[in-house]
């Protein structure tokens, strides 16, 4: 059996069932292998697309995700995307053939590459090829995005046939030992925060049980939205995103523990969210990750469901000094009304801006009035998948969404155009669902070409074009203190005409009036994608955008 195919049988094995990406002469063999062992191909139009589909997919599936790529250009296509899923920790799998000959056209530096992004590299060898492809898998399984080294001399290479069975990944469990920091600082707290991060999305049920025992408030950060979505308690997102309401509580907390969070600095607001008094716990898989991003007081290693389990078997089993949720703490009936009414940015009052149209001027729609009337429109049974740019915010903050699986945030690398590629491999991972792709005007141009890839699909797909015909960012940031900023701002465009060239449905909207066809199309069979090129005012900057370029 040659090493291409052995190498798509194992990856089956443990579980790829689809992989992304662009086929070419030194993928060709190892992608067909996958698709005879039982995997779906997904086709995109260019690397960049099929990375992200890769990272989309992971996040919203929970799965690993898969990628394969032709080498040379077709790894350096992929390595925006690539990066943003090494920086998310998305679980991933580059198939990257090599060309290990110097003088190769296609040669590339592999390992400094993944290095340099922060991915991990692994290399096939012909003599261990099941072993090396089972132990990439793995390692993403735990929380990496692994580059797979395939040289092109070892795929053709005859090796031993694999059967499997594909050895399960194991769960880090915490001891007892490990977690009584932990307990004592919860049974010491009278104001206990919860703030989880991607790194805790698959540990709602642990974490909400051990709250309510110890009376916490839960908040999570941007990349963990929807976690405790319905729970009384949830404060939603943390950080620049963060509500008044939500800002006021975490402020005022005498006890913050991040599950699975690094608390970078959207996350504490450059460190101004939380308060100087407050006790500090961080409990993550990783050492690596503790203190990255600010001192804390404690430190947990585990993964967070199985600490999350362990501090609460200790409260269970009569540990006294726990706080009762019930009497004590700040989980009073005055508090919960509070979260109800203003724990959600639809709940804050604001101006609108948007304009009618006057004196040759066309009109213009708020975002938040545009995101607000979707909200109320689209299905509570939806994906949300945000880009980044100026816009970011109105959908993050003002879309709700049904669980953790229901959004998708790409703003880890801070690229714009990854969020409509990263929607439709959400929508393959659930085809159950209306997938929601927000972008701006200046990503959707950068990524319009997957919208090809969007039609033949056939997946239930809406994309909103936040258009203020601008790189609203950089007007905002640059333009109060008097910078020429014709380098950012672009004539008006019809991008609901270009959308229909790609075969998607199109529609222009200025007001909420004209959401009216969207009401149609979802009542249909909704096989083909509808974009709204919504033509949004632009006149005030965000104030997370500040946020970020404070970073900069």
């Amino acid at each position: 059996m040659r090493v291409a195919e052995v190498v798509g049988r194992v990856l089956h094995g443990h579980g790829a069932r689809y992989v992304f990406g662009v086929v070419g002469s030194g993928n060709f063999h190892v992608t067909n292998a996958l698709v005879a062992a039982g995997a779906r191909f997904v086709a995109a139009a260019h690397e960049g697309g099929a990375a992200s589909m890769a990272d989309g997919y992971a996040r919203t599936s929970g799965t690993v995700g898969l990628l394969s790529v032709h080498q040379g250009p077709g790894v350096t296509n992929a390595l925006t995307g690539l990066t943003e899923a090494a920086k998310s920790r998305t679980p991933m799998v580059v198939l990257a053939p090599e060309a290990t000959a110097p003088r190769s056209n296609f040669f590339i530096d592999l390992p400094a590459l993944a290095t340099s992004v922060g991915a991990d590299f692994h290399r096939i060898r012909a003599t261990h090829a099941a072993e090396d492809a089972g132990a990439a898998y793995r390692a993403a399984a735990r929380g990496a995005t692994v580059v797979l080294g395939l040289p092109l001399e070892v795929q053709s290479a005859v090796t031993e046939p694999w059967s499997g069975p594909a050895p399960a990944v194991a769960p880090t469990s915490a001891t007892a030992g490990q977690v009584e920091p932990l307990l004592a600082a919860l049974r010491a707290a009278r104001r206990p925060v919860f703030i989880a991060g991607r790194g805790a999305r698959a540990a709602r049920e642990p974490l909400t049980r051990l709250a309510d025992s110890c009376g916490a408030l839960l908040a999570v950060s941007a990349a963990a939205k929807g976690l405790f979505a319905g729970n009384p308690w949830n404060l939603d997102v943390a950080g620049g995103f963060a509500t008044p309401l939500a800002a006021e509580l975490i402020g005022a907390a005498d006890l913050v523990v991040a599950w699975g969070s690094t608390l970078n600095m959207w996350t504490t607001r450059h460190g101004e969210l939380i308060p100087p008094s407050a006790v500090v716990v961080q409990v993550d898989h990783d050492p690596a990750a503790f203190g990255v991003n600010r001192p804390v007081d404690l430190t947990v290693a585990g993964e967070v469901a199985a600490v999350a389990d362990a501090v609460l078997a200790r409260l269970s089993a009569g540990s006294t000094g726990a706080v009762d949720a019930g009497t004590g703490g700040w989980r009073t009936p005055e508090l919960a009304q509070r979260i109800r009414d203003h724990g959600r940015w639809r709940t804050v009052p604001y101006r609108d801006e948007g304009g009618s149209a006057r004196a040759g001027a066309p009109a213009t729609v708020d975002p938040r009035t545009l995101s607000a009337a979707l909200d109320d429109l689209l299905p509570p049974d939806r994906t949300v998948v945000v880009d980044s740019g100026n816009f970011m915010g109105y959908p993050s903050m003002w879309l709700d969404v049904p669980d953790v699986a229901g959004f998708c945030f790409t703003q880890a690398f801070q690229s714009i155009g990854l969020g409509l590629a990263s929607a439709l491999g959400a929508a393959v991972a659930r085809p159950d669902r209306l997938t929601v792709a927000a972008v701006g005007d200046g990503g959707f141009v950068m990524s319009a070409t997957e919208l090809v890839t969007a039609v033949r699909l056939a997946l239930p797909l809406l994309v909103v074009i936040y258009d203020d015909a601008a790189y609203g960012a950089e007007v905002h940031h640059f333009g109060p203190d008097g910078h020429p900023l014709d380098t950012v701002t672009f004539p008006e465009t019809d991008l609901a005409a270009i959308a229909r060239g790609y075969g998607c449905d199109g529609l222009t909207v200025r007001t909420v009036d004209d959401l009216e066809p969207v009401r149609r199309w979802l009542a249909g069979p909704r096989t083909r994608p509808l974009v709204i090129d919504a033509k949004v005012c632009a006149a005030r900057g965000s104030w997370w955008l500040e946020e970020a370029f404070r970073g900069h």
